[in-house]
């Protein structure tokens, strides 16, 4: 009987011990700038630095590929000496999104040249573009590099030997982005080469799949791939959305990615059921965007309530270190429109709770 008592009180508490979860001593706080234009506001300015946020990981640019060019860069976006000016310690990660298509034309010889390129390039933004003489001012310091690429089983092995020769040419600590699918699934996706990995919650299901779940971010989908307690090989930071899109239906008929939320079309517009809308008369948005009145909006949002619950799910399933970087996809004028300063803290602080 003893024996049986023993044994009901180390199961239950090897659940309880399972179910609890994780806490993050210190939270370092971060946000992505996936824009184009180099341009804070004051307010936005202001609200970094009253949250305290040290980190911004910086698109740079993207990496394609073409016949005639080759590997190319596009979407280049290199901030100078004042784009940061007015921020508290900011430390500046240089990010480069990889298309993953490209590694069906390279070989490590051209490998080798891209990871040269790509350090090249990012120095050379590091510099200060108006260096007259002996000035040796610089535009930021860096001590890292991440990579963002939605590598697949088949690109695996090249886009490592990508990594690992950006380590090598750069001598800086090398990230790169993880998503879900390759968190859950190391033995087949592989483990990047890289000091750490930043864990992206977010962007689970293809936008024009599921018309009736929210792309961004769906909790039962989130739950699918975070099903149980695991550690990762590689140190594990985390990253959560704050930011919108609207798919547009024409004719029921996908015409594209328009920018702008519930808020903006409220006046113009009907709810039909949750995240779609209908026009109610023909709109035209900043000589960008031309409406049809009957066209139809499917509007992904993420409230702090769904942040806060994917957070708990964060916590009870995922392995984090006592020092882990909790980053924001992504810097937006439109952020702290939507989530007021106490929501925006909590995103942070839940992770010491």
């Amino acid at each position: 009987m003893k024996k049986i008592v023993l044994f009901v009180f180390v199961s239950c508490l090897f659940l309880g011990c399972s179910n609890k979860e994780n806490k993050v001593k210190n939270v370092e706080r971060a946000f992505y700038y996936w824009k184009n234009g180099s341009s804070f506001n004051g307010e936005t300015t202001q609200q970094l630095n009253k949250l305290q946020v040290r980190k911004i990981y910086y698109k740079f640019f993207e990496v394609d590929y073409s016949e005639t060019m080759g590997n190319f860069p596009y979407q280049k976006n290199s901030p100078d000496r004042y784009t940061f000016r007015d921020m508290d310690s900011i430390s500046i990660i240089p990010t480069i999104f990889i298309k993953n298509e490209i590694f069906q034309y390279n070989n490590e010889k051209s490998l080798d040249k891209l990871a040269d390129n790509i350090v090249f390039l990012i120095d050379k933004y590091r510099k200060n573009r108006y260096q007259y003489g002996n000035d040796d001012t610089t535009n930021f310091d860096y001590s890292e590099i991440q990579i963002d690429c939605d590598w697949t089983k088949s690109t695996k092995d090249k886009y490592f030997y990508l990594l690992k020769k950006i380590k090598q040419l750069s001598k800086k600590e090398i990230s790169c982005t993880l998503r879900l699918y390759p968190y859950k699934y190391p033995d087949i996706m592989g483990v990047p080469p890289v000091d750490k990995a930043t864990l992206m919650c977010y962007n689970l299901i293809k936008p024009q799949s599921q018309k009736d779940k929210n792309s961004i971010l769906d909790i039962n989908e989130l739950k699918s791939y975070l099903d149980k307690k695991r550690s990762y090989p590689v140190h594990l930071d985390v990253a959560l959305p704050v930011f919108y899109w609207t798919l547009w239906y024409h004719n029921n008929r996908f015409a594209g990615l328009v920018n702008f939320n519930s808020a903006d079309i409220s006046q113009i517009s009907k709810q039909t059921k949750p995240m779609w809308y209908e026009m109610t008369e023909d709109y035209t948005f900043e000589y960008e965007y031309y409406l049809k009145k009957g066209d139809q909006l499917k509007i992904e949002e993420v409230d702090s309530k769904t942040i806060q619950e994917a957070i708990s799910i964060i916590k009870k399933n995922v392995e984090l270190d006592d020092t882990t970087t909790i980053s924001l996809f992504h810097l937006d004028d439109s952020t702290f429109k939507k989530y007021n300063h106490e929501e925006v803290s909590g995103f942070y602080s839940s992770f010491s709770k």
